[in-house]
């Protein structure tokens, strides 16, 4: 299950996109969304978000 961004608790800072290997996280509309085709489910993105918006679903 590929991790997925809480809009709710994203602030828009892109620390995830920085972190994610596969390039699988880009912005929309000031917040970040996951391309879940893309995503390898590494932990990265959820490791460097400051309020723990990204999580597995």
């Amino acid at each position: 299950m590929p991790y997925v961004i809480d809009a709710d608790k994203c602030l828009g800072c892109g620390s995830c996109a920085d972190a994610c290997p596969v390039g699988a996280i880009s912005e929309k509309d000031g917040k970040y969304v996951i391309d879940p085709d893309a995503c390898i489910e590494c932990g990265a993105c959820a490791g460097t978000c400051p309020v723990e918006a990204p999580e597995l679903k």
